[in-house]
């Protein structure tokens, strides 16, 4: 991950910490803010009164919370709880949105931790209100389009790109290091042996650990892996052998199955928003 300079480390540290003033200081019901983050960029642990929309129009976002983590690729969102505490890294460059809603504020409460797909209009209603943001306060249009926003994000689809990590320390370190390098031969026996257990134990207690099966787990560990490479530009056959599939097809219908459409189209989508 690319290591960015001191002074401009310090210059994104100050600026989120201004939003998070700006967010506490506020009384408004909902709120809208935009901001531009490089690769490598990311905001420790911090949280919010409000509910949290958290948008990737550009770029690839990983949210860590001690529930878990979330991967966020191009045109997707991940909604937050609020004074959940989540720290945020930019797997490539960002362009990121968040829509602040206070707790209660619509049916939101069973959605939440969920990734979500963004709509069209979901995605022109928050371009519209960061563009209004300075307007008089009661201004029609603004108010308006806040409202509308509010009823959109509730029938925003989920998209399963949740990616839960154990607590154990040893096992959340194997975790780590396949999501770096996922290895089309990596197999459960190896991980077992890596921490001294039969397949067996080694069986329950990934379950106990992540709520899934190995094989489900690393499936998805590997469909984080490649989302940044594939937003950077990387051919579908190299993110698939990447992956561990041993063909383009196999790894297309994992990719559509997860995302709903296949690789090219997906990146040929959010390119184009």
């Amino acid at each position: 991950m690319k290591t960015l300079p001191r002074q401009r480390l310090e210059a994104l540290d100050e600026q989120h910490r201004r939003n998070l003033g700006w967010i506490a200081r506020s009384d408004s019901d909902i709120l809208v803010h935009s901001s531009d983050n490089p690769a490598g960029y990311r905001i420790p642990l911090h949280c919010h009164r409000h509910d949290q929309l958290l948008c990737a129009f550009a770029g690839v976002v990983l949210v860590e919370t001690e529930r878990g983590c979330w991967m966020i690729p191009p045109g997707h969102a991940l909604l937050i709880p609020a004074q959940l505490q989540h720290a945020v890294e930019m797997l490539s460059a960002v362009d990121m949105k968040s829509v602040y809603l206070l707790p209660g504020l619509g049916d939101l409460a069973g959605r939440m931790l969920q990734v979500l797909g963004v709509t069209d209009l979901a995605r022109a209603l928050i371009g519209e209100a960061i563009r209004l943001r300075d307007a008089a306060p009661g201004t029609r249009k603004a108010v308006l389009v806040l409202e509308l926003l509010a009823q959109e994000i509730a029938t925003l689809e989920a998209r399963p790109l949740g990616l839960p990590f154990p607590a154990d320390r040893r096992l959340a370190a194997l975790c780590r290091t396949y999501m770096a390098a996922p290895a089309a031969d990596e197999r459960l026996g190896d991980w077992a042996g890596k921490l001294a257990m039969s397949r067996r134990t080694f069986t329950r207690f990934f379950q106990k650990e992540t709520g899934l099966s190995f094989v489900a787990w690393r499936q998805q560990a590997s469909l984080f892996a490649c989302l940044p490479k594939l937003a950077e530009g990387a051919s579908v056959t190299d993110i698939a052998m990447l992956a561990g599939y041993d063909n383009v097809a196999a790894f297309t219908t994992m990719f559509r199955r997860r995302l709903g459409t296949a690789p090219r189209n997906y990146m040929r989508a959010a390119t184009a928003r």
